[in-house]
């Protein structure tokens, strides 16, 4: 399936919900499968307001969010059953996206998952949507670009529907773990998403600084997504200070940045979405249009990097038990890119736990097509290629993990 620009997506599901009863006695998910009816009421509003996508309550709906709540093996059963509440709801008026959510949990050094771990729960939900039947994928509020490159090969290993990927930052453009989105970008668009977007966490004139920072990098469209404003407590309440039209206000000037999805976050409803129809009009959509040329764009996860195409590579650095010390090392050096050589199995063990050290660009040289897959799996950046595998053995891995050569 392919999609068309521009498209309105949906407002909250969670403030609304508020609004609407849910008291926080359980989670949203259950909540919902036990008052279908409100759930399905609101999405009927959204349609009604103009949402040509609207996300199944599916967010927390993985193995760790529903263990966490004592829910256990039940990730089919929520899942299929909550994507059937939406379908209801788009009545064949909009299209369902399977809505994925941020796991909560980190990688070594920060946790004590693996990225494995977070490729089998991403890969079980993605499966339970798959048979649910959704039309596309929502990944969104990410925070970490593990999150998302787990869920991206996760959804992509059963599915060849669209993919959005969503992050949400501060006012810098860093995530909770210190990744610029623009490095978010890189990453994801190389690993073959159809839209990237941006959600919550800001107000619509903040998220729009953002989206410019996104310009001359994007050459997917953005979607975006901003809370109704920034939240405020009031009586020990919170509320959003951004009402409708003027949250609408800044509609055309993403448009003019390469955004071709249109919704909202928390604090936005029915109101909010109805606003944004009028506001693009006629608008054509234009997809982005990189301006970095002939320049090499790759990412570690944290910074993007824009290298000359004749930048050396520098000297390569083999695995052992002291390659973290080596790459800090390399990090403080004069060459502007990371070469690690990939030999044999026990390299793959201590790339994994030393490649979240990488500061600079990353070129790996490996001889070997299943090494080269497991190491890039693993790394959580955009990656540069060095050996002599053929472009047959290497066409898979540029089109799974964005891999340059």
């Amino acid at each position: 399936m392919e999609l068309y620009f521009p498209l309105i997506l949906d407002g909250a599901n969670g403030t609304e919900l508020q609004k609407r009863g849910y008291d926080g006695s359980k989670c949203t998910e259950a909540w919902v499968l036990e008052h279908p009816e409100v759930m399905k009421q609101l999405q009927e509003e959204y349609v009604e307001a103009g949402s040509n996508i609207v996300y199944a309550p599916t967010f927390g709906a993985n193995r760790v969010k529903l263990e966490e709540n004592g829910y256990f093996n039940m990730v089919p059963e929520f899942t299929h059953k909550l994507v059937a509440i939406s379908k209801e709801a788009a009545a064949g008026k909009a299209l369902v996206a399977g809505d994925i959510a941020t796991s909560g949990k980190f990688i070594a050094p920060l946790g004590d998952v693996s990225f494995g771990d977070l490729y089998d729960m991403y890969r079980e939900q993605a499966e339970a949507m798959e048979e649910a039947g959704v039309d596309l994928y929502a990944i969104e509020t990410i925070m970490t670009v593990p999150d998302a490159r787990a869920a991206l090969l996760a959804v992509k290993d059963v599915s060849d529907k669209p993919v959005i990927v969503s992050f949400t930052c501060d006012e810098n453009g860093r995530t909770l773990t210190g990744s610029d989105v623009r490095a978010a970008l890189v990453i994801m668009q190389g690993m073959g998403i159809d839209v990237f977007g941006l959600n919550c966490s800001t107000g619509p004139k903040e998220m729009l600084e953002q989206a410019k920072r996104l310009r001359d990098l994007a050459e997917v469209p953005l979607a975006i997504k901003p809370n109704a404003g920034l939240p405020k407590t009031i009586n020990g309440e919170t509320v959003y200070d951004c009402p409708p039209d003027e949250f609408v206000s800044l509609t055309k000037d993403f448009a003019e940045l390469g955004a071709g999805l249109f919704g909202g976050c928390c604090g936005t409803g029915p109101e909010h979405i109805a606003k944004i129809a009028p506001q693009l009009g006629d608008f054509e959509f234009r997809k982005p249009d990189p301006q970095y040329g002939d320049k090499i764009v790759c990412a570690t996860e944290k910074d993007v990097f824009i290298l000359d195409p004749g930048t050396e590579a520098g000297e390569i650095i083999e695995c052992g038990s002291d390659l973290e010390d080596r790459i800090r090392k390399a990090n403080k050096s004069d060459s502007q890119i990371i070469t690690i050589r990939i030999s044999c199995e026990p390299d793959i063990d201590e790339f994994e736990a030393a490649q979240y050290a990488i500061r600079k660009p990353l070129c790996i040289v490996c001889d070997d097509a299943a090494l080269l897959d497991e190491a890039l799996m693993l790394y959580q950046g955009r990656a540069l290629y060095a050996g002599s595998l053929s472009d047959e053995e290497l066409a898979p891995m540029v089109k799974r993990y964005g891999l340059i050569i």
